[in-house]
């Protein structure tokens, strides 16, 4: 029987890696992008290996992420933003049309598009997602991203 994960193979010690991060919820988004670069360095990889992009809102995530999967500039792509509900539906369109849009580009171009969007019913579920009792999203997506890269190379 042959195992394939993130420790069977020699991880590749920097490779190109996008961050796009909605601007929306700008406090939160912020400390999640902090977080995801952070472990990325502390990994080894190189500032000329990360590109950030900076989109409005979370809905525009999966377009700046197709648009690079499409230029093939990037082995993985790490999708970050903030939902947090309010009054109205729009949270569950929302919540939706990134999650799904991200998985698709994932699919589309068979490369590790990382989901790092929070979906929290209030500022206190998000904050307790960046460091608090709910670990750190952000260093979460970074080394899912890196995970994904090393099982992905295997395959």
């Amino acid at each position: 029987m042959k195992l394939i994960d993130e420790t069977t193979a020699e991880r590749s010690p920097s490779f190109p890696v996008a961050l796009v991060v909605s601007q929306f919820n700008r406090d939160v988004t912020a400390e999640l992008k902090k977080g995801a670069m952070e472990r990325l360095l502390q990994a080894g990889f190189h500032d000329h290996d990360l590109l950030i992009v900076e989109v409005p809102g979370a809905v525009e995530i999966p377009l700046a992420a197709q648009r690079l999967a499409a230029k093939g500039q990037v082995q993985a792509i790490i999708a970050l933003g903030a939902v947090i509900r309010g009054e109205t539906t729009h949270y569950d369109y929302v919540c939706e049309q990134v999650s799904n849009g991200c998985q698709r580009v994932a699919l589309d171009y068979n490369l590790p598009v990382v989901f790092g969007v929070l979906t929290t019913e209030n500022d206190a579920q998000a904050w307790d997602r960046l460091g608090g009792r709910h670990g750190h999203k952000g260093q979460d997506a970074a080394d899912c991203a890196i995970a994904m890269h090393t099982i992905l190379k295997q395959l």
